[in-house]
């Protein structure tokens, strides 16, 4: 569905204060050092595993969906669902999706020392690997991008829901060296972060509207 690929660019484009935040010291500090070819090869690299994580979140959904005649629309609930908590979240309004990120951290400890080491190589083919490993690192607005990638209906469509995605966050973190201090501090402030959560809420209330609809209880 077209209307979902739009959703997965705005959740990219609307966490860009959230991707400054939790990524932007890591982007700032590669950008200083870092040419713009290296930069916008980091920043495919953590792109392309977005992608891949699309595709296998996407080919599973697909694989549940047919088994389980209402398994589609139960899937579009939880994306719905959890696009409705990132919005609060955004909003600041209930901080509920870290506890998600945490189950994450795990394989992110294992993976930050080798995402370091290839990081601190100046090699291009090094620095796309490092970019692969750091697409990895937990964070809910991932996950809940993750959430319409598995409603898309196949690997190819989570493939593309997730590269979407990862363009929505690419102005943020790849002009982050050359942002001005006043853009940097409206993409952070509280009144854009709030003003996109509540953008997020009602499509997320639109989307669930939708699926009720689809189940015999609610028809």
């Amino acid at each position: 569905m077209p209307i979902d690929a739009l959703a997965a660019l705005l959740m990219g484009l609307a966490g860009s204060g959230h991707c400054l935040m939790m990524c932007g010291g890591l982007a700032g500090a590669l950008g200083q050092q870092a040419s713009v070819t290296r930069l916008l090869i980091y920043n495919l690299g953590r792109i392309s595993s977005y992608t891949i994580a699309g595709a296998l979140i996407g080919a599973a959904a697909a694989s549940i969906s047919q088994v389980t005649p209402d398994g589609f629309v139960y899937l579009r609930l939880l994306a719905a669902l959890l696009l409705f908590c990132l919005g609060l979240y955004f909003g600041g309004w209930w901080l509920g999706l870290q506890r998600i990120e945490r189950l994450g951290r795990p394989l992110w400890r294992a993976i930050q020392p080798l995402a370091v080491k290839f990081r601190a190589t100046r090699s291009l083919p090094a620095t796309a690997v490092a970019g692969m490993l750091w697409g990895w690192l937990p964070c809910g607005l991932v996950y809940s991008a993750l959430s319409w990638a598995a409603v898309s209906g196949s690997a190819g469509n989570g493939a593309l829901y997730m590269a979407l995605f990862g363009l929505g966050t690419l102005p943020a973190m790849f002009a982050f060296g050359w942002f001005s201090r006043a853009l940097q501090s409206f993409l952070q402030s509280q009144g854009f972060r709030q003003l996109m959560g509540c953008v997020l809420i009602i499509y997320a209330i639109w989307v669930a509207i939708i699926a009720l609809r689809q189940l015999p209880l609610f028809s």
